[in-house]
């Protein structure tokens, strides 16, 4: 048996500090090609994740959150914002699930921000149709602005 405890949680946390892109998975699950994918996500302020959505009618995405503040945003096929959340850990929104088709992205609001994901596997790399056709990818240069404009939605949360 695994337990979660502060050790590993703070060890992850220290990883995507380090990390270039800010965010670290701890998988439980044994390989990329398992049918059910369990994992914990670290993920600091400043990750960027290009919003997305996964086609397989299989692979609704659930978020638990364990520590922090994330903030969860769905699209519209244009770009237009369809709607947005705030999980916060030890509150009554902490728990959020994305159905399959769905364009999201998810921000760190919070140092030390860690959720427990599961979806269905295996893992397979972003078709084009999963990536989003309006918003910038990890390295263009406008996707710092792009990523601000994200985060703003939860200015004044």
């Amino acid at each position: 048996m695994l337990c979660v405890d502060s050790i590993l949680l703070d060890d992850l946390t220290e990883q995507a500090r380090r990390s270039p892109r800010l965010r670290m998975n701890h998988n439980f699950h044994p390989a990329d090609a398992a049918t059910c994918h369990r994992l914990l996500n670290a993920i600091e302020p400043g990750s960027y994740i290009r919003p997305h959505r996964h086609l397989d009618p299989e692979k609704d995405e659930t978020f638990v959150l364990i520590r922090g503040t994330l903030g969860i945003l769905t699209f519209a096929n244009d770009g237009t914002v369809s709607a947005s959340t705030l999980l916060k850990a030890k509150s009554d929104t902490c728990i959020a699930t994305i159905p399959h088709g769905v364009w999201h992205t998810a921000v760190s609001l919070e140092p030390g921000t860690i959720f427990f994901e599961a979806k269905a596997g295996p893992y397979l790399p972003f078709t084009e149709q999963e990536k989003s056709p309006w918003a910038p990818g990890d390295t263009d240069p406008d996707a710092s602005s792009y990523f601000q404009n994200l985060c703003a939605y939860f200015s004044a949360s």
